[in-house]
């Protein structure tokens, strides 16, 4: 049982360490929405929306009050809208006045994000998919709180390199319609190879369809807490250095399944998954880079920091699961460039590179999140990275994605400001030898030969 005690036992994480629940998540299920008419069909994602999150924020915010943990967002995720949209939508304007619901119905809410304005393409894309990707731009430029994200590959069916391809172009469409905020509208859109279905972090949390009419997923992090206990065995060896992490991942974990539990018993509705994610902030202290010079690194990026950051994913995954027996969503070490000051520090002093988060992406949770790049970089070489980065994901069984932002009109040196969480970003340089001819190629790259597991 999980009791009061417990979480009066972490007090010192949440007070000195940075301790949060990052997100409870409600998903709801939107295929009961679905009409042919548009104007009905957006009434009725609203009504859907309004009607299951009208007690979200305030629940989340009674259970922080009462058990002084801090919660920091309140986010809602639903079925791909793609798959909502696809009986009415007869172009990518129709799909736009989705959005515009959504974000509606999110404001009215309360919440601070909505996720799941989504396409899932890893084989193929229905006219419906593809209308929902052209409209991305004008979507996440019209809108404040919808999140996007595009599954263009899996293990079992290869990635969708016609797909990928459009995207580049959407990316940098995207980039260009909110230039007037350093193209803060790329922050919301994330292209995956085998995005989870219960995912509560954004960008890419979207509600799959195996999933029950309503969940409540939370999202919990806690890297400042690691890197704390991690000061106290700092000449210790790696077997002592595992265990610390593992604890103290166990430890983190019960805090959110407690909020997740609660949050479902309040809400009446089904809990679904703990994800115990080391999601960084741009707060001192709060950072995975840290962890990471704790261990022993001058800075991330080094020699030994893929090492160092595989250990450190496997044992946070290790200590989660003996915590909660519904640990999903992605759980492990995130490593965004423009959310973690250790991230920043590291490629200002020149020792990380585009092509060094890459190989880390093999053994992190996620992959290549929220780096900013030139504002000239060509649509078919954004297409090239995230190419690399789904084929990382296919061949290895595991997430990958990316979150790229081509800063308009801003180059190697400068900067882009986002605020909040979101923190700001140095621009990254990018690899300039053309990738033209490979991207532009039709169809996809099949599934690697370890799929066939039937």
């Amino acid at each position: 049982m999980i009791n009061f005690r417990e979480v009066a036992e972490t007090n010192a994480m949440i007070q000195k360490e940075n301790l949060d629940v990052r997100t409870i998540t409600m998903g709801i299920s939107l295929l009961s929405c679905i009409s042919s008419d548009l104007e009905e069909l957006n009434r009725n994602i609203y009504d859907r929306i309004t009607s299951c999150a009208r007690d979200l924020v305030k629940t989340g915010e009674e259970i922080s009050k009462e058990y002084g943990i801090p919660i920091v967002n309140k986010r809602i995720s639903v079925t791909p809208i793609a798959l909502i949209g696809g009986a009415a939508c007869k172009k990518p304007e129709d799909f736009v006045t989705i959005a515009r619901t959504l974000d509606r119905a999110a404001t009215d809410v309360g919440v601070n994000l909505i996720g799941g304005y989504s396409a899932l393409v890893s084989k193929g894309m229905t006219a419906a998919d593809e209308m929902l990707i052209r409209s991305i731009p004008q979507a996440l430029t019209e809108t404040e709180r919808v999140c996007s994200s595009v599954n263009v590959g899996s293990t079992k069916t290869g990635i969708n390199m016609d797909a990928v391809r459009l995207i580049g172009d959407m990316i940098l469409e995207t980039a260009y319609l909110t230039r007037d905020r350093d193209s803060i509208g790329c922050m919301k859109f994330v292209v995956f190879c085998n995005a989870p279905d219960d995912n509560p972090f954004m960008a890419g949390a979207f509600h799959g369809v195996t999933e029950a009419d309503q969940i409540i997923n939370v999202g919990v992090s806690g890297p400042g807490v690691v890197k704390t206990a991690l000061e106290e065995v700092r000449e210790a060896d790696f077997e002592t250095l595992c265990e610390t992490i593992k604890k103290t991942a166990f430890k983190v974990t019960r805090v959110g399944q407690l909020v997740a539990k609660e949050a479902s018993k309040r809400l009446n509705v089904p809990f679904g998954i703990v994800d115990l994610s080391l999601a960084p902030t741009p707060a001192i202290g709060d950072s995975v880079a840290d962890i990471l010079c704790e261990i022993g690194l001058e800075y991330a990026g080094a020699p030994g920091t893929t090492a160092a950051l595989a250990m450190l994913n496997d044992q946070v995954k290790k200590g989660g699961v003996m915590a909660s027996s519904y640990v999903g969503g992605l759980s492990g070490a995130f490593i965004p460039v423009s959310e973690d000051q250790g991230m920043i520090d590291a490629v200002e002093a020149g020792a990380l590179t585009l092509e060094k988060l890459e190989a880390m992406t093999c053994v992190c949770s996620v992959g290549l999140d929220m780096i900013a790049v030139p504002g000239d970089t060509g649509a078919t070489t954004l297409a090239g990275i995230i190419a690399d980065e789904m084929a990382i994901g296919m061949v290895n069984q595991k997430t990958t994605a990316v979150r790229l932002i081509p800063a308009y009109g801003k180059k190697v040196g400068d900067q882009v400001e986002f605020g909040g969480l979101f923190g700001y970003a140095p621009i990254m340089p990018v690899n300039q030898f053309s990738c033209e001819r490979f991207v532009n190629r039709k169809g996809r790259i099949p599934a690697p030969i370890h799929s066939f597991k039937n």
